[in-house]
């Protein structure tokens, strides 16, 4: 774990015959925040120390970082990790959060929020997937290649994972670092498979099928997003999402992917907004 996010306790708990593990930090009301591809919850290291009141749980997708070692037969899509997503919030006691995503986590909780409306009392969205977003070219490319993928020897799938993370960030100093931090999760026999798998499990239906609900939420709602996002846009994506939701939009200009890695301040102010909005 980074310096930045030191403070974090790493959790771990079984939940229906899976292992789900989280960073935890803070006291107060439930914040759940969610990763995408190809990273993990050590993605909001540095977005953690800046949020304040709240006990902030960075969860892990099952098949996701270091938890890429689950069942075969385990459904991994983004619609399959929402369910899983209600199911550890239940073992946990939690019964109402703010939930944040990011990228394929965007998705995680737009499904999570409208399954469970309940459970949803806010919601962050940066540089989400949405609608029919996803997955994008690069994503298909490397899917359609999947056999090829499988095999490719970990330098050339650390390159390849470098070769999207640095077209995602806007800050030159934090590609370096970000690549360090979640290439250990592909850094292994199984890594390229792994990968591969998580490719295969993604389907725009899933978030196409709850796009509806969106705007019947009435939650305090932020979306925080990169303008200069290639892989998730902001036009229409992100200024659709911020319609749907009611929400306040804060536009990076310059910004890519990564926001919350490249400009955790702004992704932090967005989610201590939503914080101070929710209602007890």
């Amino acid at each position: 774990m980074t310096s930045a996010a030191a403070d974090s306790r790493e959790r771990r708990l079984w939940v229906d015959g899976s292992e789900h593990r989280w960073l935890e930090r803070g006291n107060g009301l439930p914040v759940i925040l969610v990763h995408g591809i190809p990273t993990s919850p050590e993605l909001w290291r540095h977005v953690l120390p800046l949020v304040g009141g709240a006990r902030l749980l960075a969860w892990e997708m099952p098949g996701y970082g270091r938890s890429w070692q689950v069942e075969a037969d385990l459904d991994i899509s983004v619609g399959a990790q929402a369910d899983h997503l209600l199911a550890w919030m239940s073992e946990l006691d939690v019964e109402r959060a703010v939930l944040v995503g990011h990228d394929l986590g965007g998705g995680v909780v737009q499904i999570a929020a409208a399954r469970a409306p309940q459970r949803c009392g806010g919601i962050v969205l940066t540089n989400a997937i949405s609608y029919d977003s996803w997955p994008i070219p690069e994503v298909k490319a490397m899917r359609a290649a999947g056999a090829v993928v499988e095999r490719l020897p970990r330098a050339l799938l650390r390159a390849q994972l470098g070769l999207l993370i640095r077209m995602g960030h806007d800050n030159s100093d934090r590609v370096r670092e970000s690549l360090d931090v979640h290439w250990p999760a592909y850094d292994h026999p199984a890594g390229a498979k792994s990968l591969v798998r998580q490719m295969r499990s993604l389907d725009s239906r899933d978030t196409q099928a709850v796009a509806s609900a969106l705007p019947t939420l009435n939650v305090p709602a932020a979306v925080v997003w990169g303008s200069a996002d290639r892989f998730q846009k902001l036009d229409p994506y992100g200024r659709r999402l911020t319609s749907a939701l009611g929400a306040s939009l804060d536009e990076i200009n310059t910004g890519k992917h990564f926001t919350p890695e490249d400009h955790p301040d702004r992704v932090a102010a967005a989610v201590n907004r939503i914080v101070a909005d929710v209602r007890p």
